[in-house]
Parts: structure tokens; sequence; C-alpha cells
């Protein structure tokens, strides 16, 4: 079970930090998740400038030029965000019973661990 999913909103915790022109500590909500390579896409962090070369669509418009957007950061260098407190936190497991329709089944359930202090 993954520890980090789309929509998550998730803190960078490594890297260089914002003075320097760097993402540490900027936080926003997971876009993808890359498991094969165990990457995520996450908004408004690591921003890339890729150049796309000139075309034409059917109606004649011109596509292409200069094109920025995120790209992806590997997952060990983000931390799920604690709801209750706002900081960054682990993520734990715990086994819990759901009973749907008189059937009762055993499923893991994610957490916010508690967060002495910040990461």
């Amino acid at each position: 079970m993954a520890n980090i999913k789309k929509g998550d909103l998730v803190q960078v915790i490594s890297g260089k930090s914002q003075a320097r022109g760097g993402d540490r500590g900027k936080q926003g909500r997971v876009i993808e998740v890359i498991t094969a390579e165990d990457r995520v896409v996450v908004e408004g962090v690591n921003y890339v400038t890729k150049h796309v070369r000139v075309g034409q669509t059917q109606r004649g418009t011109k596509t292409g030029g200069i094109e920025t957007h995120e790209a992806p950061i590997h997952v060990s260098n983000v931390a799920l965000i604690d709801p209750e407190t706002k900081k960054p936190t682990r993520v734990g497991f715990r086994v819990e019973q759901v009973t749907t329709d008189g059937v009762t089944k055993t499923v893991r359930v994610r957490y916010a661990k508690k967060s002495g202090k910040d990461i």
C-alpha cells in the first residue's frame, strides 16, 4: 500500500531552501504518482522549462514555444501533511474491521503518526 496517493497534501523536505531558489518547505497537492519510478508530481513544485517545436493545428493556430510545467520528484523527498497540525509527518497503517452488507473485511487504513517536532 502506498504512503502517498494522488490528491494528498505534501511538503518538500529536502533539496535547496527557498532562499536559494529551491523548493524545500513548499506545500502542494499530488497531481500524479509514478509507482514504477517511485516519483510524484506535486502542484507548484519543481517547475522546469520545456522547449516545444512550433507547429500548427488543423485550425491554423500556432503551437509550441517555451512551456513551464511540474517535473516529478522522488517520493522520499516529500512528506505527508498531518491534517490536524498542518506539519509534515510520517505515515502509518492500522488494520480495521469494515462491515458492509453483513460481510466483515479486514482492511489496512493510512493514518498520520504524531509529529513531535518539525521535520
